[in-house]
C-alpha cells in the first residue's frame, strides 16, 4: 500500500521576495520526515511578480500546482480554490509567510495517521507582535461570536490538517461568503488541537487592512449566528415595555392639564431610539445584503492560468 498523499494548500497575495524560499523551507521539513505531498499554491491576485515566481516552482519542484486568480478575491476565496482541487487523502492549509510554523507538520501527521483524528488544528499559544489594539479587537470579536454561535474560536488559526472526508463534507457547503475557521468547526468530526507561537515575519506588514478585518468578522457573525435579528425584535419589546408606562404617565397628566417641562426628556428619548433604529435597521442590511450576494450565485473565485507539475510528488 503506498503512502497517504498530503496536499499543502497556501492562499498567496504579493510574496514575490519569499514564496520560493518558504515552499523549498516546507518541502524540505516534508521530505525529511518521510511525509509524501504536494503543494497548491493560489496566487489571490497578486500585484507583484509572485505568480512568475510560483511558475518557477512549478518547473523545479515536482507536485506543485500553482493556481492564479483572476483578480484579488481574498483569502476566503484563494482557501475555497485551494480546498476544491484537493484529491489527496488530507490536506493542510497554511500561511505562505511561514508565521505558521512548518515543524508543527510532522506532529500533525502523525496524529491524523495514528489516533485517527480527522481534524488536527493548532491554536495559537500567544498573538506573536500584534498591537494592543488588535488584540482586544480579537478577543472581543472572538468573544461576541463565542456568545452568538456557540463555537470558540479563541486563539484559532487557518493553520489546520483536514482528512478528505473532511474536504469533502466543507465541500458540499455552497455559500458564496465562506469563514474557513467557521465552516471546518460547523463539519463535526473528530479533532484535537496543538499549541504554536506565531513566528515573526520575515519581511513586509500584514495583508489584513482594519477594513478588511472588519469586514471579515461582520461576514463570520453574519455566517454563523442569526442572534443579531432577534436581539433587534428583544430591543423593540424592550422598548415597547418602557413605553406604556410613560405614555400612561403623558396621557394622565395631559387630561389632568399638568404643564410638562419633559423637553430634555423627549429629546433623550429620540435620540436613544432613534440609535436603536438605526443599528437596527444596519443589522437588517447586513443579513440582506449576505441573501442578496447568495442568491446572485456568482463563483466564489475565476481563474485565470494554471501551471502544474507534470509528476505528483512521491516524497
Amino acid at each position: 500500500m503506498s503512502e497517504k498523499l498530503i496536499s499543502i494548500v497556501i492562499p498567496v497575495y504579493n510574496e514575490e521576495k519569499h514564496i520560493q524560499k518558504n515552499i523549498k523551507i516546507i518541502d524540505d521539513i516534508l521530505t525529511k520526515n518521510g511525509i509524501r505531498h504536494n503543494f497548491i499554491l493560489v496566487d489571490d491576485g497578486s500585484k507583484d511578480g509572485t505568480w512568475g515566481e510560483l511558475k518557477k516552482l512549478s518547473l523545479s519542484l515536482e507536485g506543485v500546482l500553482a493556481i492564479k486568480l483572476s483578480r484579488n478575491f481574498g483569502k476566503e476565496a484563494a482557501l475555497c480554490a485551494g480546498l476544491e482541487h484537493v484529491t489527496s487523502d488530507a490536506c493542510i492549509v497554511m500561511d505562505s509567510d511561514l508565521q505558521h510554523p512548518p515543524e508543527k507538520i510532522p506532529e500533525m501527521v502523525y496524529l491524523w495517521k495514528n489516533e485517527g483524528v480527522d481534524i488536527v488544528e493548532c491554536v495559537k499559544a500567544s498573538r506573536g507582535k500584534e498591537s494592543f489594539v488588535y488584540k482586544i479587537s480579537s478577543l472581543l470579536f472572538y468573544n461576541v461570536l463565542k456568545k452568538l454561535s456557540g463555537f470558540d474560536f479563541a486563539g484559532a488559526s487557518d493553520f489546520k490538517l483536514l482528512d478528505k472526508k473532511v474536504v469533502d463534507a466543507w465541500k458540499q457547503m455552497g455559500e458564496r461568503n465562506t469563514f474557513f475557521r467557521g465552516m471546518s468547526t460547523w463539519v463535526g468530526f473528530s479533532k484535537m488541537q496543538i499549541p504554536f507561537e506565531v513566528a515573526e515575519r520575515l519581511d513586509g506588514n500584514s495583508k489584513w487592512s482594519p477594513l478588511r478585518l472588519v469586514k471579515l468578522a461582520v461576514n463570520a457573525i453574519t455566517s454563523f449566528s442569526s442572534l443579531p435579528l432577534y436581539i433587534v425584535t428583544f430591543l423593540g419589546i424592550l422598548f415597547l415595555l418602557g413605553a406604556i408606562p410613560i405614555g400612561i404617565k403623558a396621557l394622565y397628566m395631559y387630561f389632568k392639564g399638568i404643564a410638562v417641562d419633559g423637553f430634555t426628556t423627549v429629546i433623550l428619548l429620540l435620540l436613544i431610539i432613534g440609535s436603536i433604529l438605526m443599528i437596527s435597521l444596519g443589522i437588517i442590511g447586513s443579513y440582506i445584503a449576505k441573501i442578496y450576494e447568495e442568491v446572485k450565485q456568482r463563483p466564489r473565485y475565476l481563474i485565470a492560468e494554471k501551471a502544474d507539475s507534470t509528476v505528483m510528488s512521491p516524497k
